[in-house]
């Protein structure tokens, strides 16, 4: 697992999650720790390092 940092794109806020670097390629949803709001996350790695990460708003 590795600490990931980003901006929420909601809020702005900087947050950080976990990421498993076992698996190449992650999507899914979750919550800003701030605002609440829900983000899609997708993260590609390789190796033991991040090569991809996107957190995108879900239009509600």
């Amino acid at each position: 697992m590795e600490e990931y940092f980003f901006q929420c794109p909601y809020c702005w806020e900087q947050i950080s999650m976990l990421i498993d670097m076992s698996q190449n390629h992650q999507k899914y949803i979750e919550d800003c720790e701030i605002c609440c709001n829900p983000i899609q996350i997708s993260v590609t790695t390789e190796g033991q390092e991040i090569i991809d990460f996107q957190a995108e708003s879900i239009e509600q």
